[in-house]
């Protein structure tokens, strides 16, 4: 059995180099990173060089840009507004005095209306009021005619009475 254990050591050791080789052999067929890593290395200096001379375009343009707006068009506006300003403030104040003058009218509408509202709940009130006056002044006068008659019959009652005794 001595002379066996070389021979298994030695299998191993060239199996393990079989498997080493393979698995080199696979990671090169299946690690594309080199491959990829040149492309991109690539897509990026065409992307940088052709991006390069379209920015520098944009910037003189918006520098041309900048510099008339600021030469040509800032001074004009200033000027306009110089012009137009006080008469857009002379509108401005008649509008605001219209406005104020319609939203006068419009309180004493609703004052007018509220008074005229008060004015009928009033009437309404006054005439419910009259109303139970008048209930209540039947319901005196049936009450008082009742006394009447009552206190009437009483006072006969008392003649009747009276004229007994009148007799001695």
């Amino acid at each position: 059995m001595a002379g066996q254990q070389p021979v298994l050591s030695r299998s191993y050791s060239a199996m393990d180099k079989v498997a080493k080789d393979v698995g080199d052999i696979q990671a090169r067929l299946t690690d594309h990173r080199p491959v990829v890593q040149g492309e991109l290395r690539y897509f990026v200096a065409e992307f940088e060089e052709k991006r390069g001379h379209r920015e520098s375009r944009l910037l003189e343009n918006l520098s041309r840009t900048v510099v008339e707006t600021t030469e040509q068009v800032v001074p004009k506006c200033a000027e306009r507004l110089k012009e137009h300003l006080c008469e857009v403030i002379t509108q401005l104040e008649a509008a605001n005095h219209m406005a104020h003058r319609i939203q006068q009218r419009e309180l004493d509408a609703q004052e007018s209306t509220h008074l005229q509202e008060f004015a009928e709940r009033h009437k309404v009130e006054w005439e419910e009021f009259l109303k139970e006056q008048a209930t209540i002044k039947e319901q005196v006068d049936e009450e008082h005619v009742k006394a009447v008659s009552r206190l009437s019959a009483q006072y006969s009652e008392m003649k009747k009475e009276l004229a007994k005794f009148s007799h001695f």
